[in-house]
């Protein structure tokens, strides 16, 4: 209790507290533009960082990165544009209830399972921290496999529609993830001498251009007359009922986000596709996700803030960088005379919790600052189509120039645009596409990775009990929809 209490003296200056408010604001802002990850947030932030002390340069990040998180779901509710990868997991739900003049609605339920989801995940990073990342060191390359293979998996269960159609979207996001140098033989592929496409192509502006472009395309080639725009209702009316009725719903993503989160690579863009996924496959009407469900949004949205949190563990107790935003994190501890790893719950363990009591404000936080932000983004809903859309295309070549600051991102967006009008038009889902091109580079470099350490033996994939495990989760999720056909014909 003396570790908790001088951590709790050392949150309660005056100078962290209003580090930790402008981070917030700076993250809600960042996320809600589409492009600009909470990645890249943390990235611009962290020269600022040099000149503040390590309690409040770690507290900064971590207000910034959950603010960001929570933020990308508000263009995707309004825009169907999803401000950060992981919002494009219940990104159709969310704009679905805008189209249904319930805005408030979607953002709401973002808001309040986003909230519930990060207390769970600090709650697990401050209590179990050791034991998760003696779990997540268990984790070789074989069964980092079989957890990109359940990702994948998911899109055949989370895509509308014909599975068929799904299962051809996936393939085709899998063939855009091999485009570029081979990471393991260095050798280029499908880059047809172009010395850009060597880097492969970046998800992000894909992402922007396959929902953002392919709405405006929408918009520009409708011809049916343009329904009058939503207006806000009041955000938290009736969102306590529903997050009570769907407690199963955030329990679960919490804990699935900070087990997924935990596994160092892993981050909340496969926690969400994952949940996503779960809560289709409990639920009892899975043929209401994607048009305006609740379910699959708050299991989701809980676990994306969840696996924030626990993206942590592996970072603070091992060294070993959770996702990219604590990658960067590592560098700043080291600056900070911090080495990460188990020595440091020894040397400075009232730091340590000072960072989870950090976590845990900037979650709190989440209310004031998320309820304040949507009430802002409602003026959006006013805007004429006729301007709405060219403003919201600008903001797609910026955001799309900003991975690189490059026009080649730019032509991918609207590359990905014109591909995405196609698939929607003729009833394909472009959700697997963008999973297969975030999951594709780690699927096969960890297949090449384990078949060269075993020399060719496919046994390799089955011999660890963990992997067997997901081997056969995977297993039951591709046989079910076969085992169901089956079924109903009989």
């Amino acid at each position: 209790m003396d570790v908790m209490w001088e951590a709790l003296l050392l949150v309660a200056r005056p100078d962290v507290l209003l580090t930790i408010l402008a981070a917030s604001t700076l993250g809600i802002v960042i996320g809600a533009i589409p492009g600009l990850t909470a990645v890249m947030g943390v990235a611009l932030l962290v020269p600022i960082t040099f000149f503040m002390d390590p309690v409040p340069a770690i507290a900064a990040i971590a207000a910034l990165a959950a603010m960001a998180i929570f933020s990308g779901d508000i263009p995707g509710a309004l825009l169907r544009i999803p401000g950060t990868p992981a919002s494009a997991a219940y990104v159709d739900d969310a704009f679905a209830m805008t189209r249904a003049g319930r805005p408030e609605r979607g953002l709401g339920l973002s808001l309040g399972s986003a909230l519930i989801g990060g207390v769970i995940g600090v709650l697990l990073l401050m209590f179990a921290a050791p034991l998760l990342a003696r779990f997540a060191t268990n984790f070789s390359s074989v069964e980092y496999f079989w957890l990109a293979l359940l990702g994948l998996s998911c899109a055949a269960i989370v895509s509308t529609g014909s599975a068929l159609k799904g299962v051809l979207s996936l393939i085709f996001g899998l063939f855009v993830a091999f485009i570029g140098i081979d990471e393991v033989a260095g050798q280029p592929r499908f880059t047809f001498g172009s010395f850009e496409l060597m880097g492969g192509v970046s998800f992000i502006p894909a992402m922007i251009g396959m929902f953002a472009l392919t709405e405006i395309l929408r918009n520009a080639t409708r011809n049916a007359p343009k329904p009058e725009a939503p207006r806000m209702g009041p955000v938290f009316a009736g969102l306590g009922s529903t997050l009570v009725h769907r407690w199963r719903n955030v329990l679960r993503g919490g804990l699935t986000g900070s087990l997924v989160g935990a596994l160092p690579g892993a981050g909340a863009d496969i926690a969400a596709w994952v949940s996503y996924a779960i809560a289709k496959r409990r639920s009892r009407t899975p043929e209401k996700f994607g048009t305006g469900h609740d379910e699959g949004l708050i299991e989701a949205g809980a676990s994306n803030n969840a696996a924030l949190s626990s993206a942590w563990v592996p970072t603070l107790v091992f060294g070993i960088p959770g996702d990219s935003i604590t990658a960067i994190v590592i560098g700043v501890l080291y600056l900070k005379g911090l080495e990460p790893g188990p020595i440091i719950f020894v040397k400075t363990p009232e730091l340590i919790y000072a960072i989870f009591l950090s976590f845990l404000l900037a979650n709190l936080l989440l209310l004031p600052l998320g309820w304040a932000v949507i009430r802002l983004a409602r003026h959006l809903l006013r805007v004429p189509q006729a301007y709405l859309m060219p403003i919201v295309l600008c903001a797609c070549i910026v955001g799309s120039f900003a991975i690189n600051n490059s026009p080649f991102g730019v032509g991918i967006m609207l590359a990905f645009g014109v591909i995405g009008w196609l698939f929607e038009e003729n009833g394909i889902p472009v959700a697997p596409t963008i999973l297969g091109i975030v999951l594709g580079a780690m699927l096969e470099f960890n297949f090449v990775t384990s078949m060269l350490k075993s020399k060719g033996d496919l046994m390799t994939f089955v011999e660890r009990p963990i992997a067997a495990g997901l081997g056969l989760v995977v297993l039951l999720l591709w046989a079910a929809p076969v085992l169901r056909a089956l079924r109903s014909r009989t």
